[in-house]
């Protein structure tokens, strides 16, 4: 067989990337997609952007996504191949390390085309050493969803305090449904858990005023509520209910005030996701009238 070179982009060979054959079934390219496009929108960058070439032919490629100030990547979500061999190797030998999102279309397992190519990439991974975590949900909201009305239950506060939102993290991870949520807490513990979804709040290039502590008339802390937008859309950042009131669906009453937030700021669409099994989360989206426009499995 021959030889297998395996190695980063140099800057101008994006096309290069772009020469693998890909049927468009999954990932960024069932969405329409193209790493030209999100390349030249400053989304990759070339040392980021591996592949493995035989005779100088493509034949597996891997791109890991960053904000623009990071330092480390935070996301692999572009990875095809033609050769599974090859493919693996890629990603043993790229340095570059974190959790691999793979995006699908909605019920992609009634299509067995879209199945098979969902299986060969998530197989790979795994050879590779990646396991799954959890399927996800994407949403995206557009004005023609319709803005629900706030049920008016609730009153929703500023809080400027990372001290007092660090606690609200602790509590609501506690019996969390958030697989990566779950995974923090058993690996590292609460704290742990609670600075790593405020690091990432934080990361946001949105406005820290945004966020916001829902209460009861009587002031009992229900839970958190945070819009944002993210370095490509406005998002649904964070709804969580505190244990003790949960089962109430107070989930709906945080997520309409996000909506209301980000609508009245503009937002011509809101993306947001929850876990596949999240159930009680899944359903707050439906009833306030988000439809699924992704489906996702995430491998760490």
């Amino acid at each position: 067989m021959t030889d297998l070179v395996i190695r980063p982009l140099a800057a101008g060979e994006e096309e290069l990337f772009e020469s693998l054959p890909d049927p468009g079934l999954v990932g960024f390219a069932a969405f329409g997609d193209t790493y030209l496009a999100m390349a030249a929108a400053g989304e990759y960058r070339p040392e980021w952007t591996w592949v493995a070439l035989r005779n100088g032919v493509v034949v597996a490629r891997a791109a890991w996504w960053a904000g623009p100030e990071d330092d480390a990547p935070q996301a692999l979500d572009w990875f095809d191949f033609t050769d599974l061999d090859a493919a693996v190797r890629l990603l043993r030998t790229s340095p570059l390390r974190a959790q691999y999102s793979l995006k699908l279309p909605p019920g992609w397992r009634a299509d067995p085309a879209v199945r098979e190519q969902a299986r060969i990439r998530i197989d790979a991974a795994m050879a590779a050493g990646l396991s799954p975590l959890v399927e996800r949900y994407r949403y995206r909201w557009t004005p023609e969803c319709g803005v629900p009305p706030r049920p008016g239950r609730l009153e929703f506060r500023p809080e400027p305090d990372d001290t007092v939102i660090l606690d609200v993290f602790r509590r609501v991870h506690q019996g969390s449904l958030d697989a990566h949520a779950r995974r923090t807490v058993a690996r590292s513990g609460l704290d742990a858990a609670a600075q790593e979804e405020l690091d990432y709040l934080r990361w946001m290039p949105s406005p820290r005023e945004w966020w916001r502590l829902a209460y009861t008339p009587t002031g009992e802390l229900i839970g958190l509520s945070v819009p944002c937008r993210n370095y490509g859309d406005p998002l649904i950042g964070y709804i969580a209910v505190v244990p003790e009131h949960r089962g109430n669906g107070y989930a709906y009453d945080l997520l309409v005030e996000a909506t209301h937030k980000l609508a009245g700021e503009g937002a011509d669409r809101i993306v947001a996701g929850t876990d596949q099994t999240n159930l009680p989360m899944a359903a707050t989206f439906a009833k306030a009238g988000y439809p699924i426009a992704q489906e996702r499995i995430d491998l760490i």
